[in-house]
């Protein structure tokens, strides 16, 4: 199987499992990625976290397998199935952390920088070299790259492809922390738990407020602040005033 699934009852851990390939990505293992996502989902999981076997988080399309022949439809068909995986992040209640290592390139780098936190080791290597190669890219990067690095930086990522550390990445805002490397994983296990132990509601709405505000506009995002925060009152799971937390 091209991705595992563990789920403990609070955190469902998914592994990209094509490690003989650096799990680079073919029809197979996209569509058992979109059905792991949705599979915790079902399942309940207060927090996600996606990572990769072997030496590599992933090293992007497949590019040695010979592609199948495909109409215009095939071609749509599958490129929606690589979109879904952005879809299904952000539409999860749960946060979705990354545990990158080795190659993040091309729809790698797509699948981890849709994550909600992306977890970088000091070894990892985000690039999109889909102009190089004659590709584009999917994953809905047009809009979340330049939100994380902004305009100007994300022209050059595209238009170059160069590679960034994962150091680097970190340093730019691509990516939350960067740690030392093999600690990616034991990191992104251990943000997902302390999720996992926050209040549901407030930890899923935090989540889609920010999602929504990168479709929004500052008054459509206080508009949805005050909703939230209405649903969060009203849901028994807030706690008591702290010191130093006047609720006025």
């Amino acid at each position: 199987m091209p991705v595992d699934y563990a789920y403990d009852g609070s955190v469902a851990v998914v592994h990209l499992a094509r490690p003989e390939r650096l799990n680079a990505v073919d029809a197979g293992l996209t569509r058992d990625l979109v059905a792991a996502l949705r599979r915790a989902g079902d399942d309940g999981a207060r927090a996600v976290v996606l990572a990769g076997r072997g030496r590599a988080f992933c090293a992007g399309h497949d590019l040695k397998e010979e592609p199948a022949p495909e109409t215009a439809l095939q071609t749509r068909e599958r490129l929606e199935e690589i979109q879904e995986v952005t879809r299904l992040v952000r539409r999860l209640p749960a946060p979705v952390i990354a545990a990158v290592h080795g190659y993040a390139l091309g729809a790698g780098a797509e699948f981890a920088l849709c994550c909600d936190v992306v977890v970088a080791a000091e070894d990892a290597t985000f690039g999109f070299p889909e102009v190089s190669v004659g590709l584009s890219v999917t994953g809905g990067i047009s809009k979340l790259l330049p939100q994380l690095v902004g305009w100007a930086r994300a022209k050059e990522l595209l238009l170059l492809g160069e590679r960034v550390s994962g150091s680097d990445a970190a340093a730019m805002g691509l990516v939350a922390r960067c740690v030392p490397s093999g600690e990616h994983e034991s990191t992104a296990l251990d943000l997902a738990r302390r999720m996992a132990e926050r209040p549901a509601l407030s930890l899923s709405l935090a989540k889609q407020v920010l999602d929504a505000g990168l479709d929004s506009t500052v008054d459509g995002a206080m508009l949805r602040e005050v909703e939230h925060a209405l649903l969060t009152s009203l849901s028994g799971e807030g706690e008591a005033p702290r010191e130093g937390f006047n609720r006025g």
